[in-house]
């Protein structure tokens, strides 16, 4: 088992990562009746993507001993109405580190094959952009 969920009222979960014992709050979003006080389902996935992407970029980075610390993403969810479910994931990623260009083509491309990515529904539009320093 991975984690645990717990519905803890008032459209809020808790989420608890089984092998670090990390937490993580969960709370429906403002329009869809909650408080928004928390990451929501959605706002999970979408910020999934973006950790994985720079994740998997890591592993090459450090695979080609690049560094890409203090890299960041900007993410945005766009919900779509009907039905209900996520349409696209803006990602801006702000990278650090790296001054060759094939360098570059390399890291992008294998940002490309992250898990999540490769998990997505495909009808969820993906735009990523990079803004290397």
């Amino acid at each position: 088992m991975t984690s645990k969920v717990t519905y803890l009222g008032n459209l809020r979960t808790s989420s608890v990562h089984l092998q670090s014992g990390t937490e993580m709050l969960s709370d429906a979003p403002l329009d869809n009746n909650g408080k928004g006080e928390a990451f929501s389902p959605t706002d999970t996935v979408a910020n999934a993507l973006a950790t994985c992407m720079l994740t998997i970029m890591g592993i090459k980075a450090r695979d080609m001993q690049l560094n890409i610390e203090n890299s960041t993403a900007a993410v945005t969810k766009i919900m779509n109405v009907e039905p209900r479910r996520i349409g696209a994931i803006e990602i801006a990623f702000d990278m650090s580190g790296v001054l060759e260009q094939k360098d570059k083509i390399i890291l992008e491309r294998a940002a490309m094959t992250c898990p999540v990515f490769l998990s997505l529904n495909a009808d969820i539009e993906k735009r990523i952009t990079f803004d290397w320093k």
